[in-house]
């Protein structure tokens, strides 16, 4: 067995043909990706450019200047945060544990990260905190939104509300950039409704990769989003190699892409691990396994990943429901699942796509991932912008169930920070 192991291991002078192939002055791939970098102005003021663009006085003042009605949101949810009028972590844990529970015995080595998409309008943020708020419930430490970047930008500020607002939870959140197949250029898709018959089927296209990546650096200097969600492999390797060339680029892998079994997650994370920088660190923040994965393919993950160095870094985000309409098979509950193996692997989140399934089959308008590529418009002329709300809402309740049932097992989960 030794000896046949060896035999895969990679000779020194086949490393050196890659990185032949990387320097050679004549690779057009990473020949554009450079120039793309130099025409925003270098790594360096790319970044300082990012910085300055998600500061939140910064935020504040561009919202007040185009008379945001998000200005008053942003300003209740920072007099709720300062007055402390979200349940804290304590007494939660008393609430469910008992007064006299011993609440350092919780473990926080294993803390589990919770978890909500998809966050598609601002104003849902603010119902949700309401919720939270009068339900004693926690607010998610981790966000992920899929709506038009370019609709945002329009909506009265919402995407400099929501970049603002994340500051001020104290929550991680992603985006999703624009440039993919679902705008046409992917001709195997007839709509998003072919979307879900198979994963990877998205696609960054020809020349979409690139444009992908300017993309990025267009809303990274512009408004200071830093991670965002990559469904393509082309588009990952940019990522990666963005990074390494010195633009801080955060990115998570989406379900779309497809990991769904040990050796599609061994090459995700070598290659993370072999586009690092010198300091150990990659761009490469999450990926979301595939629905179908069970506990012992995330084990042998966290196997993998822990020799790789990146059990800190990456974080295995893993959909405990879904979205109760074209994606997955229904009833699908993952939680069970999921406390019984993050007693083991560490660095996992817990992601809510959906509400609980014997609530959705009850709803008159239940949660459909397709409805993720609606319009604005398209929602509003068809009056299903309260649904919609629901729908969200329905997830922070299962995202506080799952948060219940993993304190009541002894295991720690993280929330919005500044809240709780």
């Amino acid at each position: 067995m030794t000896d046949l192991k060896e035999m895969l291991k990679i000779d020194i002078k086949d490393l050196d043909i890659v990185n032949q192939l990387i320097t050679n002055p004549d690779n057009k791939q990473v020949g554009e990706l450079c120039a793309l970098i130099e025409k925003f102005g270098g790594a360096k003021a790319i970044n300082k450019k990012a910085i300055q663009a998600r500061n939140p006085e910064t935020l504040m003042r561009k919202l007040k200047k185009m008379n945001s009605p998000y200005v008053a949101d942003l300003e209740w949810l920072m007099e709720q945060r300062d007055k402390k009028a979200f349940i804290s972590m304590k007494d939660y844990c008393r609430n469910i544990l008992g007064e006299d529970a011993n609440i350092p015995s919780i473990d926080s080595s294993n803390a589990v990260t919770l978890e909500v998409s998809a966050m598609q309008f601002f104003p849902w943020l603010i119902a949700q905190a309401r919720q939270a708020i009068e339900k004693k419930q926690l607010m998610p430490g981790r966000i992920i939104r899929v709506r038009n970047m370019a609709e945002q930008v329009e909506d009265n500020g919402d995407i400099m509300a929501t970049a603002l607002a994340m500051q001020i939870i104290g929550a991680t959140y992603v985006e999703s950039l624009d440039t993919r197949g679902t705008d046409g250029s992917n001709v195997h898709l007839g709509g998003p409704d072919t979307i879900t018959g198979y994963f990877a089927g998205i696609g960054q296209p020809n020349d979409h990769a690139i444009k992908w990546a300017e993309e990025y650096l267009h809303y990274y200097t512009n408004y200071g989003i830093k991670q965002v969600l990559n469904i393509n492999p082309g588009t990952i390797l940019l990522g990666y190699m963005m990074h390494r060339l010195g633009v801080d680029i955060e990115f998570k892998i989406s379900v779309f892409v497809g990991n769904d079994n040990p050796y599609f997650i061994m090459w995700t994370l070598m290659t993370a691990r072999l586009f690092s920088r010198k300091d150990g660190t990659t761009s490469l923040v999450g990926f979301n396994l595939s629905n179908s994965v069970n506990n012992e393919t995330i084990r042998q993950a966290n196997t993998i990943r822990k020799q790789l160095g990146l059990e800190k870094q990456v974080r295995f985000e893993h959909h405990i429901t879904e979205t109760y309409q074209a994606i997955v098979n229904q009833p699908y509950n993952r939680r069970d699942e999921l406390i019984d193996i993050a007693k083991e692997v560490p660095n996992i989140s817990a992601k809510h796509e959906g509400g609980e399934p014997e609530i959705e089959e009850k709803r008159e308008h239940p949660s459909n991932i397709l409805e993720y590529f609606l319009t604005k418009k398209e929602i509003l002329e068809n009056g299903l912008m309260e649904a919609l709300q629901i729908n969200y809402l329905d997830k922070q309740h299962s995202c506080d169930l799952t948060a219940r049932a993993l304190i009541k097992s002894g295991i720690a989960v993280i929330a919005a920070k500044n809240l709780h």
